[in-house]
């Protein structure tokens, strides 16, 4: 083998390295436990950000919402959609979501960039999937989802709670905007 063979394989070997990494990572942070029994059928649908960390790729989004489908695979399709309140014009980004256990362990994995996934973990419900708290891999990553553009205090208090105690700083949350 000549040196050029041998940097082919090597950064080949890399980059495969890198993607097993990727998709072999933690999916979520210490003492996030996914709900179980939970019911995908029942969580489909049209859900609205009450709440969420600032992440960049909503940096300035209002009237935020997150649709779920099935996919005839077992994958569950992702829309999301926003309004960017500096740019006004609305957004959307599509993807998909693939269980990470089995279907009645809500601990999944969200792709919207091809084979790098990121974890999405639904760690309080209700018992009507009307409001979902859920966390990333990491604290940097919370949303708080209502069927409707609000949210009843209580729930909303219990969530805060929650998240806190998951080592989220809800003081940095956004509350995005639904009204006109």
């Amino acid at each position: 083998m000549n040196k050029k063979q041998i940097a082919l394989i090597a950064a080949g070997t890399l980059v495969a390295g890198t993607l097993i990494w990727m998709n072999s990572r933690t999916y979520a942070p210490q003492g996030a436990v996914p709900i179980s029994p939970f019911n995908p059928d029942k969580y489909l649908g049209k859900w609205y950000e009450i709440a969420r960390t600032d992440v960049r790729f909503e940096k300035d989004m209002i009237k935020t919402s997150a649709e779920y489908s099935m996919n005839a695979d077992g994958s569950i399709k992702v829309i999301n959609r926003g309004y960017h309140s500096i740019k006004k014009q609305w957004s959307r980004a599509e993807g998909k979501a693939k269980f990470r256990k089995s279907p009645d362990v809500a601990a999944l994995k969200v792709s919207f960039f091809g084979p790098f996934y990121g974890g999405y973990n639904v760690v309080a419900l209700d018992e009507n999937y009307q409001y979902a708290l859920i966390i990333g891999r990491s604290p940097e990553y919370l949303w708080i989802l209502s069927r409707q553009t609000v949210i009843p205090e209580d729930i909303k208090e219990t969530y805060l709670q929650k998240a806190a105690s998951l080592g989220v700083d809800i003081d940095k949350l956004v509350w995005p905007q639904h009204s006109r």
